[in-house]
């Protein structure tokens, strides 16, 4: 059976033109009025910008300032959720994050890959749903498609392909369930 060839030169970019502004000016803003600002300092001006963007941020949004958000318009966080340092959400369908929900450092949400069923390639998303209490530890991958249930915890550098389960906690690469999340009072 002979494969057929990948032809990129027919790539064409998913993104429509006023897309493609919206996001050249969000980067400049962003990195020009936001960035300089040190860590979680003054997160009125940081959501303030967000907002302008078409982002719904709850008054207790924490947003850290070296926070890469590929298209602010496609997020949306409730209270007293986080953004923490160096995570890179890419979020080219939408990134919701829940109620007192941690995206911990260096994080990568990513809502988008590539149809590689396709010889052209296309760009194919689905969104992340980040529930409420959930805790995202450091530099996990969380995949397009995944729902993190309530309570759920994922370890730090785990890779997420599939839904977690509320109040589990997983690990590992692929993310594997390690056990269930108990609070002690």
């Amino acid at each position: 059976m002979t494969n057929p060839q990948i032809d990129l030169s027919k790539y064409r970019n998913a993104l429509s033109r006023k897309n493609q502004l919206a996001r050249f000016v969000w980067t400049i803003v962003w990195t020009l009025l936001a960035r300089p600002i040190p860590r979680n300092f003054l997160g009125s001006w940081k959501r303030f910008l967000l907002r302008r963007f078409g982002a719904k941020l709850h008054p207790t949004a924490t947003i850290y300032s070296n926070a890469r958000i590929y298209m602010p318009w496609n997020l949306e966080m409730a209270e007293h959720s986080c953004l923490a340092a160096e995570v890179d959400c890419y979020n080219a369908a939408k990134v919701t994050i829940g109620a007192h929900a941690i995206v911990s450092q260096k994080t990568y949400l990513c809502t988008a890959s590539h149809d590689i069923t396709n010889r052209l390639n296309p760009l194919i998303t689905k969104p992340i749903i980040i529930e409420d209490q959930a805790w995202i530890g450091a530099a996990a991958y969380i995949g397009m498609g995944v729902t993190v249930g309530q309570g759920a915890v994922v370890g730090a550098t785990a890779s997420v392909y599939k839904n977690v389960e509320p109040w589990t906690v997983v690990g590992g690469n692929p993310a594997k369930f390690l056990k269930k999340r108990v609070i002690k009072e």
